[in-house]
């Protein structure tokens, strides 16, 4: 018992790790919330207009993935610099995070302004469906921004302890988004019923608060890095070899994942809006449970990269056996809250019987994959990508979604045409197996990689 015990944690772990992925998980559920009562809001208007917004937001959500693969990326080194206390090549890092940031957010942004319908007919034949989620982006053009550069400096902020201020920064921004949803949407308050633009203007109102909030404290306030607008401009040339080889696999990584899902959610464009519009239902309800998988994943990642900063190798070994164990545990919780809950949150909407049907087997399938997909994200995206072992897993992650788990969901949906249940499954699949892999990894010990600190 005494050799488990040293696997199981100390007060002092249990302590930090609450403190990180608490806050982080609290941040999740909120903007999870957003997207819930927008659903919900959208949905009352039919799924038409619920269909079009899902599809427009699955862009949206691609680019979101590419500034958390900058914003992750930059983490492991942030963590590990932090823990090493070397500040100067903590700041070169962020200079060269946000410099990409908005650079891909320039490009995300003249790709929305000029061919918005371009956008929407990657996903959808329909051109009901085209017209109303272009009307969506038209008005999300200015987010993209926005949104990159408040995503990227919370990830900083998290990764130095700093976990209260983005997720203040949410909660107002919460409150506000559902606000101007409900005025904009349905024409309270004398402001006219936009419909599906109302829910995209009441988004942007919202991303513009926590930019100014957010990136206002990262700028200005804040002093455990001491990051200023100055040092943006100033020379990061000696970190830019390591920036990129710890960095850059996090985002491509995250990149082609993302892509990966615009396919699933080109895959089920195809097979009908009704399975759109009950994956859009699920989607949510699956966040919603397991907004803790969020914290605990960036959690693992921040509290390896700092043990492996400060040189404690053999705690940071059996700290990921100890992260590996949470995620089945809140694998499990999720699975079974999600099947709780999953026809409760079905009967909120204004959908037909065989959209119901279709969303009530999709709920039965994310019950099971929960578990195992809570497992592998809390190693590889947390314990493997802090240990700097960004390389494997950016391989590992996309050999499984791109060779295993898209053509078995394009044969299940398009060629087979199997029931639900089992196209959601094999659309998955990656998860599964991915679980399996991540503790073999974990066992090699190989993910710690050295990372070298500033020449200066």
């Amino acid at each position: 018992m005494g050799k488990w015990k040293e696997y199981l944690g100390t007060k002092d772990f249990y302590k930090e790790t609450i403190a990180i992925a608490l806050p982080i998980a609290l941040q999740s559920l909120i903007t999870i919330g957003v997207n819930l009562v927008d659903n919900i809001m959208l949905g009352s208007l039919g799924e038409t207009a619920l269909s079009a917004s899902a599809l427009a937001v699955s862009f949206i959500g691609f680019y979101n993935i590419c500034c958390m693969g900058l914003g992750m990326g930059a983490s492991v080194l942030v963590s590990r610099f932090y823990g090493m206390k070397d500040l100067s090549a903590l700041k070169k890092s962020v200079s060269l995070m946000l410099r990409f940031t908005i650079l891909i957010g320039l490009f995300f942004t003249l790709f929305a302004a000029i061919t918005p319908s371009g956008i929407m007919r990657m996903y959808t034949p329909d051109e009901v469906i085209i017209r109303e989620g272009v009307r969506y982006l038209k008005w999300s053009v200015p987010c993209f921004l926005l949104m990159g550069l408040v995503t990227t400096t919370s990830i900083v902020l998290r990764s130095v302890g700093q976990t209260k201020v983005p997720l203040l920064g949410s909660c107002i921004a919460f409150f506000i988004n559902i606000g101007a949803n409900y005025i904009f949407i349905f024409g309270k308050l004398g402001a006219p019923a936009m419909g599906i633009e109302g829910a995209a203007l009441g988004t942007l109102i919202s991303r513009i608060f926590e930019f100014v909030f957010n990136c206002g404290f990262f700028l200005i306030i804040d002093k455990r890095i001491g990051y200023r607008i100055k040092d943006l401009f100033g020379r990061c040339g000696d970190m830019l070899g390591e920036y990129l080889r710890i960095s850059i696999p996090v985002l491509v990584s995250d990149v082609l994942l993302g892509l990966g899902m615009n396919v699933v959610a080109m895959v089920m464009g195809r097979i009908g809006k009704e399975f759109v519009s009950a994956n859009s239902i699920t989607t949510v309800t699956q966040q919603l449970s397991t907004a803790m998988i969020q914290g605990m994943s960036q959690a693992g990642c921040i509290v390896t990269g700092h043990n492996l900063g400060k040189g404690e190798i053999e705690k940071a070994r059996k700290q990921g056996w100890t992260f590996l164990l949470f995620g089945f545990i809140v694998g499990a919780f999720a699975g079974i809250l999600i099947m709780l809950i999953g026809d409760l949150i079905i009967s909120f909407y204004n959908i037909t019987e065989e959209t119901r049907q279709v969303a009530s087997s999709l709920m039965d399938a994310i019950g099971v994959i929960v578990i195992f997909q809570s497992a592998n994200s809390i190693i590889t995206k947390g314990v493997l990508r802090g240990g700097g072992d960004t390389k494997v897993l950016m391989i590992a992650d996309n050999i499984f979604l791109w060779l295993v788990s898209i053509p078995l969901g394009y044969a299940a949906g398009l060629v087979l045409h199997l029931p639900a249940f089992w196209i959601y499954f094999c659309l998955k699949m990656d998860q599964f197996l991915k679980a399996f892999w991540c503790m073999y990894r974990l066992k090699s010990g190989k993910w710690i990689k050295k990372i070298q600190g500033s020449s200066e």
